[in-house]
């Protein structure tokens, strides 16, 4: 319950931050059309140049890729834009979602920009030159893409007295802080939600308290050049940018094990199984950033000795909402239907994954109280189901022994799977497979025996 209690607050301070100030989602719109794109470099002249080993990280990282990502462009093109031109209310989105997954082509006015199948510089999504030539943010809370950029010739780096043939390079304690990450990170929609908000997880965790910051997960120090003409530091940051579309990120995130209230049974009794979960990699909960998107589910199961499995489903706490963290078969989405031209669009089936499994997930609410994916049309939020930073959550399942349960060992093995989108919406979108990709976080197994007299 205490687990429970914290992230209610949590939920409540992020939802009650809109009505101390308004005005604050309006903070980035101001930078739409302020700059040209022949203002910033392209990424292709600092990797060929110079910074050669940066920009193959950078390449093979979604930073490259926001904007030319399957799922970014289907649900820009199929949703939010199609969307935004039915309700006034969420008329700005298709300049919005620019703001962060293609920052240049937001302020250089080329909204909505062409389709990544055109080849146009908004194909450049999160660029070298974007980031540094960023030397701070507006207000009081970084979101909503409301950084400051200053392109030229002056680059904003981490380091002191740096020399380039090509710029002029200057130290940038902001490029180290995590506001720089929280000015896309955190993000409030029209109706005044905060739909994105790992920045501020951090910040109300463990981890902000002992100076551990963004960069030291998702960009890591190694030795290296971080310039073909320049010296190796022994800390140089790698812009490899590891997060949610990396698997071997995900895998491991969670430390569970499984165990029984006794080891030994006969067919006809009841066992109660206890699953720990414990987030001891994040700063931030998990899932976090396009939590309307992601699905985090365990799934129990025991296999006899002679093979045959049985699906456990977990045991209900009773706290309000949970019946949106437990798998079940209804339908969801119906928002949809705005988008896909379709009045009496039915929605798809909500969770796509074992009945009865345990979900952690925060659901988004459409302004008819629906459960949606789509965040900019949210307008309430549900139970904060999500695991903290170093949060241990505790499942329990019971196992009632099936009569014609073989007898002998019963392995019961309790595991977490991670996808990046709901599997039924990824069908009806047709985004390509790896969305749904199922990652397995961790796993554990247990035994009992089960005799007959």
């Amino acid at each position: 319950m205490r687990s429970i209690a914290i992230l209610s607050f949590f939920l409540f301070l992020f939802m009650s931050l809109p009505a101390e100030s308004p005005d604050k989602i309006k903070v980035g719109e101001e930078s739409l059309g302020t700059k040209k794109y022949k203002e910033f470099q392209k990424p292709g002249l600092c990797g060929t140049s110079c910074h050669t080993d940066i920009y193959q990280q950078w390449k093979q990282a979604m930073m490259s890729q926001a904007y030319t990502h399957h799922w970014d462009e289907i649900e820009y093109f199929k949703l939010a834009i199609p969307h935004g031109e039915k309700d006034e209310k969420v008329a700005k989105v298709a300049d919005g979602c620019n703001g962060c997954h293609a920052p240049m082509s937001f302020m250089a006015g080329d909204v909505p920009p062409p389709k990544p199948e055109e080849n146009s510089r908004a194909n450049e999504s999160v660029s070298c030159d974007f980031c540094h030539t960023v030397t701070g943010f507006k207000g009081e809370i970084p979101h909503n893409f409301n950084y400051i950029s200053d392109p030229g010739r002056v680059k904003y780096g981490p380091r002191e007295g740096e020399v380039s043939p090509e710029h002029i390079t200057k130290k940038s304690e902001f490029l180290r802080k995590p506001e720089f990450c929280g000015t896309c990170h955190n993000e409030m929609n029209p109706f005044g939600i905060w739909v994105k908000s790992t920045h501020l997880e951090w910040k109300e965790g463990p981890y902000s308290k002992e100076g551990v910051r963004c960069h030291d997960c998702h960009m890591t120090n190694a030795p290296m050049k971080t310039a073909l003409m320049g010296k190796e530091y022994p800390d140089a940051r790698q812009h490899l940018f590891h997060g949610a579309h990396d698997k071997g990120k995900v895998q491991g995130t969670i430390e569970l094990r499984i165990h029984p209230e006794s080891r030994e049974f006969e067919p006809g009794d009841k066992v109660k199984f206890t699953v720990a979960l414990f987030n001891q990699k994040t700063g931030h909960k998990f899932p976090t950033g396009s939590v309307e998107d992601r699905i985090v589910w365990l799934h129990v199961e025991a296999k006899d000795s002679s093979g045959k499995t049985y699906h456990m489903k977990v045991d209900e706490k009773g706290f309000e909402g949970e019946e949106y963290t437990i798998s079940t078969d209804v339908l969801a989405y119906q928002d949809m239907g705005i988008a896909l031209d379709d009045p009496d669009f039915k929605g798809v089936q909500r969770d796509g994954v074992p009945f009865g499994d345990r979900i952690f997930r925060m659901p988004y609410f459409d302004p008819q109280g629906r459960m949606t994916i789509q965040q900019w049309n949210t307008k309430s939020l549900g139970v904060d189901y999500r695991i903290g930073p170093r949060e241990t959550k505790i499942e329990t399942f019971t196992f009632l022994l099936p009569d014609e349960i073989a007898e002998g060992e019963v392995t019961v093995t309790a595991t977490l799977n991670y996808q990046k989108l709901v599997k039924p919406v990824a069908d009806l979108l047709k985004v390509p497979g790896e969305a749904t990709e199922i990652i397995k976080v961790n796993d554990h197994s247990t035994k009992i025996t089960v005799f007959y007299d």
